[in-house]
């Protein structure tokens, strides 16, 4: 039997995530999942551990609030309020993506400064300005906040499994940033799905995910893998034209409340 054996979400794109046992789903997803972001001061532009390793040591857990507490070795922790939708808007570039959203304040922007080392902001996605998904896949009123590109990611347990034995040794999930993780299928089985069912909430498979030099970085450590691993052996055998995948992207259609163990069943 499928089931949902674990639940991650990322309050801050590219921090550290967070381990569940629930989750709400509302139209961007899971409730706080990538609604905050860092982007260099003087541009907008978003920042990441693709550039910015050391972000994989940043704590940024979400509060009942919608808020966030920051949180790393030698900073004291500093709680962050939601700002108002409509106030203190900054110019910002997600990928091809610009849009304005509101700023989180001065303190919040210090704190985040010193901890990388250059001038940043932290910004927050109101659910009324959220980004609309890459067209072409999906639905064309499909909404996302500051992940990549779509509200969800999907890998099967087995599939990691597969990857961990190439490689000879274990790989962290957390190095490829799930939300959603099954267990009981094949390894890869999730390439062929493109309607799934998690409780009482139906999912559209709409894209593979293309993996890029962060899942080389060790999300304990913030270290970058001397051998380029697991992104060198998955380019033996998940390379396709349009990059190295692994795990799909996912729509929620509609809301509701995940929890590990529910059954998982395949529509289409």
């Amino acid at each position: 039997m499928l089931r949902l054996s674990a639940l991650y979400r990322y309050p801050l794109k590219s921090g550290k995530g967070e381990s569940l046992l629930h989750a709400r789903l509302d139209t961007l997803g899971l409730v706080g999942d990538r609604r905050w972001m860092v982007v260099d001061e003087a541009t907008g532009r978003f920042l990441t551990q693709r550039a910015d390793p050391v972000m994989s040591q940043l704590s940024a857990l979400w509060n009942a609030r919608g808020g966030l507490t920051l949180s790393a070795q030698g900073f004291a922790p500093l709680e962050v309020a939601v700002p108002a939708p409509d106030q203190h808007l900054r110019g910002v570039t997600v990928w091809r993506d610009t849009l304005r959203v509101p700023d989180a304040g001065d303190e919040a922007a210090q704190w985040l400064s010193r901890f990388m080392g250059k001038p940043v902001r932290l910004v927050h996605m109101p659910q009324e300005r959220a980004r609309t998904t890459e067209s072409g896949y999906g639905h064309d009123d499909d909404k996302v906040a500051f992940a990549d590109g779509y509200p969800l990611l999907l890998i099967g347990q087995a599939s990691l499994d597969d990857v961990s034995d190439k490689v000879g040794r274990s790989m962290e999930m957390l190095r490829f940033r799930p939300n959603l993780v099954i267990e009981g299928s094949e390894a890869f089985a999730e390439d062929g799905w493109k309607r799934i069912r998690i409780g009482e909430v139906e999912f559209r498979v709409v894209k593979s995910c293309s993996r890029c030099i962060l899942t080389t970085i060790d999300p304990q450590t913030g270290e970058r893998d001397a051998q380029r691993e697991p992104l060198a052996t998955l380019m033996n055998y998940r390379k396709q034209p349009d990059g190295v995948m692994f795990g799909q992207n996912l729509v929620n259609d509609g809301e509701g409340v995940l929890e590990v163990g529910m059954p998982v069943t395949i529509l289409e």
